[in-house]
């Protein structure tokens, strides 16, 4: 077995900026520049609020706001969420901290709506350009200029399609699409430089730190580069060493720089702890190793020490955090699971999304089956053969988690567009050397179209059934009435005296972010005691639903009639508090508010016991 590199692929001279990635300035500023001018033109005009429509949004602007008010930085409890004493939230102060310095830089020159406004509409932009950029140099490394530019297109087009790209999307997702694209890049170099290792590991590290999302994705990562090594040899040394110390490094330091000191021995599965702290640093540091002393055995030799590391690693898992081989929200309560987890569609498994829409399982998955079966067949084809057994690695084990959880196919479609921008490049070119031959034009336009998740999403939107009737219901209403969630709505609620608020897990967020109230419940699986006591308040009679207001110390209850949250509860338990307010039964010790008591909003006082 050859112990040499793979001849490199036969790359045009690219121009100036980056000779190796082929990626220029001008390129960079034509596909961000345009990107981000339709992504603002789509938006803006039917913006009703800076901040992005997901609750995740809300609660992170939230969470920047409580650092900048002088929170400390270790301390990410959301003191106003939950029963008494808050709820620790695992989300990371990496994500907060450049959102926060964007909104001081602005602060200077505007009012602080306005600086949150700029702010949340900046920082999305900058993740454009640095996705555009990342995915550019993967695919121009894998198959050149025309490449670059079909990917570039069809990466733009899903940044547009995507909701985590547009102006006041501030979740981590978006940040990790980048590093999950970035990382992809760097992979993909066909010399493998240890530089372009190093930045991966790097990058590995703040993935894990930022969210266990991607923890199957770096996983399958290290196992790429320590397979690579185990093949080469010698010559794969420098970057096997650097990628494992860089991940080792920049863990450890991501760990001292968010964990607060008190919770240094603490594991959660959920977030950067001492679990995930030890496994990464500890899984860098023996890959490191054994790349520095086994490097010039055998094939057979290397393969025998890559075992024993990966023992000590698969020993280290079952001592360390054997928890966290399973599912985080699997302890969630049984009555969590029926009222809240089963009715969120990013946490759907493929079975129970197609039971539960059909016609939209087409965009979560068709695209991500045909980058892989385009990468098998350059496989096949023996066409830059171990860059697409990379990409295949990594869109299979990416698609093997949105069958878990539909939400993962966020990164399958960003990997997809890299193998499947080179095949479209490849039938372009093919087409227009032979125009007459309509066949290679309709499988160009063909594969052009498949290639996005976009075009299948509106092909079941179109088709008889669920979403054929939410798109139609969607294009038929031009302004959308007001929700619980809008500020003018929820207006009478903040002029109440700050107290302690009962209210359905959607609204937990928009009540943080609109008033100075406590809240029981919002949709994160940390406050199971604060969102179990609002379901039990719901499902409750209206006199044991009394004893839930009194022990959780509520001082008023948000009742939105049209929540769907609300109507599943009420038919749940018919004789329950909520499905008797919607009948207009107000218990005695329920004072309606003067002033919101409207169709969308009906605001109840607790009476004094």
């Amino acid at each position: 077995m050859s112990k040499s590199m793979p001849a490199a692929l036969p790359i045009a001279a690219p121009e100036t900026f980056a000779p190796r990635t082929g990626m220029t300035w001008r390129v960079l500023a034509f596909y961000s520049a345009i990107t981000i001018a339709l992504l603002l033109a789509l938006s803006l005009p039917l913006a009703t609020d800076y901040v992005g429509s997901d609750n995740d949004d809300a609660m992170r602007l939230v969470m920047v706001r409580d650092l900048l008010a002088g929170q400390g930085w270790f301390d990410t409890t959301q003191y106003r969420l939950g029963l008494s004493g808050g709820t620790p939230m695992h989300w990371s102060r990496f994500i907060d901290l450049p959102i926060a310095n964007l909104i001081s830089f602005f602060s200077l020159f505007a009012g602080p709506h306005q600086a949150e406004a700029l702010a949340l509409a900046v920082w999305p932009s900058i993740l454009v350009v640095a996705v555009l950029f990342s995915a550019g140099v993967a695919s121009y490394r894998l198959g050149g200029t025309m490449a670059m530019h079909a990917t570039l297109i069809l990466t733009g087009i899903l940044i547009l399609s995507l909701n985590r790209f547009q102006p006041g999307s501030i979740d981590h997702h978006n940040v990790q699409i980048l590093l999950v694209t970035a990382i992809t890049a760097m992979l993909l170099s066909p010399t493998g430089r240890p530089r372009d290792h190093a930045i991966a590991g790097v990058l590995a590290g703040f993935a894990i730190a930022i969210g266990v999302e991607t923890t199957p994705l770096i996983g399958a990562v290290c196992l790429i580069v320590a397979l690579r090594w185990a093949w080469y040899g010698s010559s794969f040394r420098d970057a096997a060493t650097a990628y494992g110390l860089a991940l080792a490094l920049t863990t450890t330091g991501a760990f001292f720089a968010t964990v607060a000191p008190s919770h240094y021995t603490q594991v959660t599965c959920d977030s950067l702890s001492y679990g995930f702290y030890a496994l990464a640093t500890l899984g860098g540091g023996t890959l490191f190793l054994t790349a520095s002393l086994a490097s010039t055995w055998s094939f057979r030799g290397r393969l025998v020490a890559l075992a024993g590391a990966g023992a000590v690693l698969a020993a280290a898992v079952l001592l360390i955090a054997p928890g966290c081989l399973s599912n985080p929200l699997d302890a969630l309560d049984p009555l969590l699971k029926i009222f809240w987890l089963d009715m969120v569609i990013e946490a759907q498994s493929a079975i129970a999304q197609f039971r539960l829409d059909p016609t939209s399982i087409a965009s979560f998955y068709a695209t991500g089956l045909i980058a892989i079966v385009a990468c098998l067949r350059s496989v096949h084809r023996r066409e830059a053969t171990e860059q697409h057994l990379i990409l295949v690695a990594l869109l299979t084990v990416a698609f093997a988690i949105s069958i878990l959880q539909v939400r993962g196919s966020i990164f399958v479609y960003v990997l997809a567009a890299i193998p499947l921008g080179r095949m479209v490049a490849g039938l372009r070119q093919a087409s227009n050397a032979a125009p007459k031959n309509l066949k290679l034009g309709a499988a160009f336009a063909g594969l052009t179209l498949a290639s996005t998740p976009a075009s299948w999403a509106l092909a079941g939107a179109l088709w008889p059934g669920q979403s054929g009737n939410l798109l139609r219901a969607e294009l038929s209403t031009r302004a959308k009435p007001p929700t619980c969630k809008d500020q003018s709505v929820l207006a009478p609620l903040a002029h109440e005296p700050v107290g302690v608020v009962a209210a359905v897990s959607d609204l937990g967020a928009p009540i943080l972010r609109f008033t100075g109230h406590r809240v029981l419940s919002a949709p994160y699986h940390r406050n199971q005691g604060g969102m179990l006591t609002e379901l039990h308040i719901g499902l409750s009679n209206p006199h044991q639903a009394e004893a839930f207001l009194r022990g959780a110390k509520v001082t008023l209850l948000a009742f939105c009639p049209g929540n769907s949250e609300i109507a599943v509860i009420a038919d749940a338990e018919p004789d329950g508090l909520y499905a008797d307010l919607l009948k207009g039964k107000v218990p005695a010790y329920l004072e309606p508010v003067e002033g919101a008591q409207g169709p969308v909003l009906q605001l109840y006082r607790v009476k004094p016991e």
